[in-house]
């Protein structure tokens, strides 16, 4: 396994990177690609909640097709990065831009969402997840944001190893976030029409996750220091 604090990593050409925003931009009109086909057949009328529960056969291959977006991006970014923490990196910026780009091409392919505020089923593993657009979004800025301070820090020449004090704020902030999208649990398991979004959740979890990170990124600030 690369050891996170040892490993030197080398700044990352212009080139490569525009190829790594392009698939995340490619990859997020495959996924629009799809949703258009879903709704075409579920939803003729047009998208709107209580959602219509798809056939067991169906479900499972929806659920197939959201873990093998995340192996793509988790193996495009084990290429292009040298080290641990620089793959994390990517991984946070092509998974920001490719869950911004999808609402993006949602817009231009079926004029959706009318609003960042529109509702939308967002993810189906391990249950449900239901918020308004806006959240993803701002999650997704938040990754990219992110991940763009943490791959600054590697290619200047610094070091970035959270402790496990940071680590288990970034995720408790997770954790936040994820129950902002299914702490209702009779909307997330039977698709009624969803209750008010606890954006007090993100809010606190988008928190938590900076606050670790600006942690970690001044207490490494120079080089080789833990």
């Amino acid at each position: 396994m690369d050891d996170p604090v040892k490993e030197q990593t080398k700044k990352l050409g212009l080139w490569p990177l525009f190829y790594l925003v392009l698939f995340s931009v490619a990859m997020a009109y495959l996924e629009s690609a799809v949703v258009v086909y879903l709704r075409a057949l579920y939803y003729p009328q047009g998208f709107s909640f209580p959602l219509i529960m798809m056939e067991k056969r169906i479900a499972l291959v929806e659920i197939g097709r959201e873990l093998t977006t995340l192996v793509m991006l988790v193996a495009v970014a084990y290429f292009a990065g040298k080290a641990f923490y620089e793959r994390f990196a990517l991984f946070c910026i092509m998974f920001g831009i490719w869950d911004i780009f999808y609402y993006v091409w949602l817009k231009v392919l079926l004029d959706w969402p009318q609003s960042l505020f529109t509702w939308d089923i967002l993810f189906l593993i391990p249950v449900p997840w239901i918020g308004p657009v806006l959240s993803p979004v701002v999650v997704a800025t938040s990754l990219i944001v992110g991940g763009g301070l943490i791959l600054r820090k590697l290619h200047s020449g610094g070091i970035f190893v959270p402790n496990l004090l940071e680590w288990a704020i970034a995720l408790g902030g997770a954790l936040l976030i994820l129950l902002s999208y299914t702490s209702d649990l009779n909307a997330g398991l039977d698709f009624s029409m969803p209750r008010p979004y606890r954006w007090e959740l993100l809010a606190v979890g988008e928190v938590s996750a900076f606050y670790a990170l600006a942690r970690s990124l001044i207490r490494t600030r120079r080089t080789g220091e833990q």
